[in-house]
């Protein structure tokens, strides 16, 4: 199991709530409302049905905690842990109703999460063999959820990029153009900035990297490069600033550009279009 720390609650349960409110709608669940006695109880468990790595198992017991306290859960297997099928990964025991009503989505949100932190393991995995890179996630996630993806991340294996635009700057292809050039672009940013802040620069060719050396940037993204390409820009480089591969890279391509000897990998697909991971809740 992974030793990440896991997501404070305050952070946590105004998605779940959002979720939850999404769901219930006006009228709440008007099916186990209809059908379930008020005073029936239920034990069940949520285990995996497919081999994975498992992550949100916090917003899954918070979405029961939010529709009933009384709903009792018991994690089995926490963040960062591997699964396969037949693995329970929480016990749930309580009103019956509350269970049926909050199952969706927990489910949801603990299929989505674990489905990054499979797909980010897989790279991990990957890449390990070839190199010291550590895979990095993007921007590129969904909108109100960056937080438990970003989180998924960690339980896979990986590390976080920047949260949002206020922590780092990252100046990319759109930046330099309208800045006119990557040395103006990077001095504007730099007479901006805390002195805290890092500077990242996204470049396409191995002349646009020699400008951002040259004016100190702290870190360069080395955009669809090829391998070949790579290991170029890293002797380039030399240690002088942080050296990140993007661009359509996968679990068949990683281990080359990890070879390249390229600090970070970055890729979007990892939380923007990963599979989800097949959990269920059954009676027990």
């Amino acid at each position: 199991m992974s030793d990440i720390l896991p997501l404070p609650r305050l952070l946590v349960e105004p998605i779940v709530r959002a979720a939850l409110l999404e769901d219930l709608g006006r009228a709440g669940d008007i099916t186990t409302d209809a059908i379930v006695p008020a005073d029936a109880r239920l034990d069940g468990v949520i285990a995996a049905r497919q081999d994975g790595v498992i992550s949100g198992v916090d917003a899954a017991v918070i979405a029961f905690a939010l529709v009933d306290p009384a709903v009792q859960a018991v994690i089995e297997r926490g963040d960062g842990a591997r699964v396969a099928p037949g693995d329970v990964v929480i016990r749930l025991s309580g009103p019956a109703r509350a269970i049926l009503t909050a199952e969706r989505v927990a489910l949801n949100l603990l299929c989505r999460m674990s489905g990054v932190a499979t797909a980010t393991s897989g790279l991990v995995e990957a890449a390990r063999p070839h190199g010291k890179a550590s895979i990095v996630c993007t921007r590129k996630t969904t909108p109100g959820l960056r937080a438990l993806e970003k989180h998924a991340v960690r339980a896979g294996g990986g590390s976080n990029h920047r949260f949002g635009l206020d922590d780092a700057v990252l100046i990319k292809d759109n930046h330099v153009a309208v800045a006119g050039g990557i040395v103006p672009a990077i001095e504007r940013a730099r007479a901006r900035a805390g002195h805290l802040v890092k500077i990242e620069v996204e470049v396409d060719t191995l002349d646009q990297l020699q400008e951002a050396l040259s004016v100190g940037a702290d870190a360069v993204l080395l955009d669809n490069m090829s391998p070949e390409q790579l290991a170029r820009a890293v002797a380039m480089i030399d240690g002088r600033a942080l050296s990140e591969a993007s661009g359509r890279i996968n679990a068949s391509t990683v281990g080359a550009v990890a070879a390249s000897g390229v600090d970070l990998i970055s890729c979007g697909w990892i939380t923007h279009s990963a599979a989800i991971i097949d959990l269920g809740l059954d009676a027990a």
